[in-house]
């Protein structure tokens, strides 16, 4: 008869403590909103990255200049220690001149808008190019049995990304193949060059970079990007005047590879040291804009959510790593690193890497998270709906994270991964073009973001289960 009651009390008293958690979860996370939009300094550092600094091409001077400035404002901002991962990251230029024009069947010439793929060998000799074109929309479409003959052509990749999808990184990643692996598949079929559409749901003459990975069984050929209105144009011009030719020319040039690296700030948990919970996005972009969305946002979401929680005095119970990864562009090699580096942590130093999150899809009003995590994992974070709910941050979807945390899936027991998700819907008409510039980033939508971030970042270090 005593049990009864025993047991009423026993629900009654664990459901005050999950309330008073609740409310101990929401109150910090309010706390944070407060500080990211009341006194916050993401605005301003990305001033300092973008406008002083510039782009930061793996490489380059600018992409080293950056990493010093970022290792300087982790110090500055009470990082335990802090210091610089090497990573040996591909060096490339892609020169001065990017030309092409069409030349029609009665010798007029129609500018076109391009730019050098990432990547890209040069015309031969830097000299101009000039041959028919073809037109395909699928990579196998070159095949032999497709009867396309490219031989001595330029081909144009004139596929567009997906107008239906609403996730705008579906379509764009249903897409980027003919980015990718073009090159190589057109050089296979004989090509001389290739012309990919850009990849963004605009309609305007801004070509979008992006990198290319050449095959060692094919010849390497130049390859451009056009902007989609060009793709559009040529391709229907070259309906009624099928022998239409296009002249291009690049002087783009590789160089030995370089050592720069991934900055690392670390802060020493109070109460499981030995978990090691990951923050980052990626320092390096392209160099035809700023890298202000691209990976400028999160750059300094990152960098903000460490002054966040340092100025509300949130004390984590796991050691938190603030990484800002280079070579995201153009090989993935800083977190490739970071993931083997985490993998010798865990077997010599017992260190566990519980979770990370990325931030790398813009600085757009904030919508969500991206889920890579085990089901119950899933259900801590989607736990947080009520939390973030006065915030207007409702999606937790299930996929891909980020790509630069995405190799330490490969560590055993494998960390539970989350991706900053941003609203998408013009994010991609920014997306390695020129106009990827601080004046094109909402400076509210960019706090909002950092405060996110930093709220998920308090959620997972307080609530994440430890392994077993």
């Amino acid at each position: 008869m005593l049990r009864i009651p025993s047991l009423l009390l026993f629900f009654s008293c664990g459901a005050v403590t999950l309330h008073a958690q609740a409310d101990s979860d929401s109150l910090l996370v309010r706390s944070i909103y407060d500080e990211a939009l009341g006194h916050g300094e993401a605005y301003e550092n990305l001033r300092t990255l973008t406008k002083e600094i510039g782009h930061r091409l793996s490489g380059s001077q600018s992409a080293a200049e950056a990493m010093d400035w970022g290792k300087s404002v982790m110090e500055a901002y009470g990082a335990d220690r802090t210091w610089i991962m090497p990573v040996t990251v591909p060096s490339w230029t892609r020169g001065t001149i990017a030309e092409a024009s069409s030349i029609g069947a009665d010798g007029a010439a129609t500018a076109l808008h391009i730019t050098a793929l990432g990547g890209s060998v040069g015309t031969p000799n830097n000299a101009i190019v000039e041959a028919p074109v073809i037109v395909v929309k699928r990579l196998d479409e070159l095949n032999p049995e497709s009867g396309v003959d490219a031989t001595g052509k330029i081909v144009l990749f004139n596929r567009a990304m997906d107008p239906v999808l609403i996730n705008t990184g579906a379509a764009y990643g249903g897409a980027i193949d003919q980015r990718g692996n073009g090159a190589s598949a057109a050089a296979a079929s004989g090509a001389v060059a290739v012309l990919v559409r850009s990849l963004t749901h605009a309609l305007d003459t801004l070509p979008h970079t992006g990198a290319l990975r050449y095959r060692d069984d094919a010849p390497r050929i130049p390859a451009a990007a056009i902007s989609t209105v060009d793709a559009s144009w040529l391709a229907h011009a070259l309906e009624s005047d099928p022998a239409m030719n296009v002249r291009l020319q690049l002087n783009c040039e590789a160089f030995e590879d370089v050592e720069q690296g991934n900055v690392i700030g670390e802060w020493t948990g109070t109460v499981k040291p030995h978990e090691i919970i990951t923050i980052g996005g990626h320092l390096d972009s392209w160099d035809i804009g700023e890298g202000a969305h691209d990976d400028g946002a999160g750059v300094v979401h990152t960098l903000e959510t460490l002054r966040i929680l340092k100025a509300i005095g949130y004390e984590p119970q796991r050691t938190l790593r603030f990484v800002l990864f280079i070579n995201e562009e153009n090989g993935n090699r800083g977190g490739k690193e970071y993931a083997r580096q985490a993998g010798i942590e865990n077997e010599q130093s017992k260190l566990v890497h519980v979770g990370a999150m990325e931030s790398d899809a813009g600085g757009f009003v904030p919508r969500g998270f991206r889920i890579d995590a085990s089901d119950a994992a899933t259900d801590v974070v989607r736990g947080w709906r009520a939390l973030f709910d006065p915030y207007n941050v409702h999606l937790f979807r299930r996929g891909g994270a980020g790509v630069d945390i995405s190799p330490l899936k490969t560590l055993s027991p494998r960390p539970t991964l989350l991706g900053l998700s941003p609203d998408g819907q013009r994010y991609f008409d920014f997306h390695h073009s020129s106009q990827d510039i601080f004046e094109n980033v909402h400076k509210r939508e960019l706090e909002l973001g950092a405060a996110t971030f930093a709220a998920a970042l308090v959620l997972l270090d307080r609530h994440l289960p430890s392994p077993e």
